[in-house]
């Protein structure tokens, strides 16, 4: 398998490979690997990441010294039993989401030669696109883990920023560059993510995996947020995104949401003052100009010389605000589902307006490492031309391996929830102890963990009821077939006996039966100790809207 993908390699017809490696080179590093789960599996390396005697070129042609070691990602996959066997081509400096701006040459999708791969891990994409090897690592500051993987209908993962050790990776903007892998399935993602996530303490923008995941990040992802109003999309990307809306309704509950702070994070990140960053990490190396240096990265990056300190901090400001807007998102959903792109350029386009078409790629990728979360691209089917179409998944910081399972689940691969953890039980609430409400952390004391975002089956009514604080009681009826927003948690049995006396009349403890058919022991309340007449609030749908909408 290694030897063939080799070959491969080096007969593609495409200039996805600035190096490949010799025979010699390759059972060096076949020597090197471990007997791990990725055993015998050959991989390619973006050339802007370190392999033992190397040059890492990042796309440019002077970068000529060997690398003196293996990238911490490098030795984490050969560990695993993965061997390298090429370097792939990319925007230089990773700077670009088209796959045009290398001395090497411009990739193209392998579904047409008339249009851009994506950057800037292009050859990474098209080197598992193409079928050459089922494994390629590419970093995403942008969107260039992303981006790629769209235009060529494969899987890309965008782990949480500091899971992945960036040691050995020459950087864009250390603060927010993530290593990638880029994957034909859901599987082998999941496989090289459990591989190369560990914390590496000589990085400084390195962070442990935590033991246990944030409070609102679920274990099983069943609510998805969708854009509340129609998107800027080219008319083939209408069409796909249409259909992918369809099929994101047959995974999970849609809840239509406001992406304002998303799009205007985005912007933030070549208008505003942070392509200074890139500045401080490469731009050392633009001057002298010469023809081993891409003009439109020279001239994005030199621009930066502008910005002051001030420009800096007022744009971190920005970001803060935006960042808290942003996330109330993911207060009542799991993910959000937007397209990767507004639409898929040729090479011609690029070349007519290469800042105009790359920025425009961006618009829906620029804010997710702003705003410290973690993606998915999935494959979404066809554009009405035959051009693949690509979404991605969107969901909080550490939520990678739920956010995992929620793309298998998207593309259709093996994927069952997990069971409760033995000596818990799952508890349906209702209102306030419903994440971010006031008694939520009552859970969290006891030992609970947010299995899941649901509804409950219809013909549930909600009520206001009595009682120390504002809070709803949930009563079997003739509700509404959407049933009500619902989250099921997870708490030691000791937990939930120590929750028992707390819970005041007319609320209990009694089955609650949710949308997909199980039933769960939830709080529910006593009819007799509701005034029915007045305190109907089910035409809300959930405890937040009612809320919200009393708020206005």
């Amino acid at each position: 398998m290694i030897f063939d993908a080799l070959e491969a390699a080096r007969t593609t017809a495409q200039p996805a490979f600035i190096t490949v490696f010799d025979d010699a080179q390759v059972r060096a590093f076949a020597e090197q690997a471990g007997d791990g789960p990725l055993a015998g599996i050959p991989f390619v390396v973006k050339d802007n990441i370190d392999v033992e005697g190397v040059p890492t070129t990042a796309g440019c042609p002077t970068r000529t010294t060997p690398a003196a070691g293996h990238a911490g990602v490098v030795r984490a996959l050969l560990s695993a039993g993965a061997v390298p066997i090429a370097k792939s081509n990319l925007d230089q400096f990773a700077t670009g989401l088209v796959g045009t701006r290398s001395p090497y040459g411009a990739c193209h999708s392998v579904a047409s030669a008339e249009h851009v791969s994506g950057g800037s891990s292009s050859g990474s994409a098209v080197a598992v696109a193409s079928g050459i090897v089922p494994l390629a690592l590419g970093t995403d500051t942008a969107g260039s883990g992303r981006v790629p993987a769209a235009f060529n209908g494969i899987v890309g993962m965008k782990p949480t920023r500091g899971l992945v050790s960036t040691a050995g990776v020459v950087p864009a903007c250390p603060s927010l560059d993530c290593v990638t892998t880029f994957t034909r399935d859901v599987a082998t993602a999941r496989a090289a993510f459990d591989a190369v996530v560990r914390f590496d303490p000589g990085t400084p923008w390195s962070r442990p995996m935590p033991a246990a995941a944030p409070a609102g990040v679920a274990r099983w992802l069943r609510v998805i947020a969708v854009p509340d109003s129609p998107l800027d999309l080219d008319e083939p990307h209408q069409v796909a995104w249409a259909a992918a809306l369809a099929h994101a309704a047959t995974i999970a509950h849609l809840v239509p949401v406001d992406i304002t702070p998303f799009l205007d994070a985005a912007r933030l990140l070549y208008s505003g003052p942070f392509v200074a960053e890139r500045l401080a990490a490469f731009g050392g190396e633009l001057d002298p100009d010469g023809p081993h240096l891409d003009p439109t990265v020279r001239r994005i990056v030199l621009g930066a010389e502008s910005i002051t300190g001030a420009d800096v901090f007022a744009g971190l400001d920005q970001l803060e605000r935006l960042r808290a807007l942003a996330c109330q998102v993911f207060v009542g959903a799991d993910a959000l589902l937007l397209p990767v792109t507004p639409g898929h350029p040729t090479l011609a386009e690029v070349a007519a307006d290469p800042i105009g078409a790359n920025s425009r790629l961006g618009t829906y990728t620029n804010m997710v490492n702003l705003l410290d979360l973690c993606a998915i691209a999935v494959p979404a089917g066809e554009r009405p031309d035959g051009l693949p179409f690509g979404v991605q998944l969107i969901a909080p910081a550490f939520a990678d391996r739920p956010l995992l399972d929620l793309g298998s689940r998207w593309t259709g691969e093996p994927c069952a929830e997990p069971d409760a953890a033995q000596g818990h039980t799952r508890l349906a609430v209702v209102g306030a102890h419903l994440t971010g409400q006031p008694a939520n952390p009552q859970l969290v004391a006891l030992g609970g963990r947010l299995h899941a975002r649901a509804r409950t089956a219809g013909g549930y009514r909600l009520y206001r009821v009595p009682g120390p604080f504002p809070r709803p009681g949930l009563i079997p009826g003739d509700g509404s077939a959407d049933g009500v927003e619902v989250e099921i948690w997870e708490l030691p049995n000791q937990g939930l006996g120590a929750l028992l006396p707390t819970i005041a009349a007319p609320l209990g403890l009694g089955p609650v039966r949710i949308d997909d058919g199980t039933v769960v022991t939830g709080f529910v309340a006593d009819a007799t100790g509701v005034d029915t007449a007045t305190n109907d609030i089910t035409d809300h749908g959930g405890w937040r809207a009612y809320l919200r909408s009393a708020q206005r």
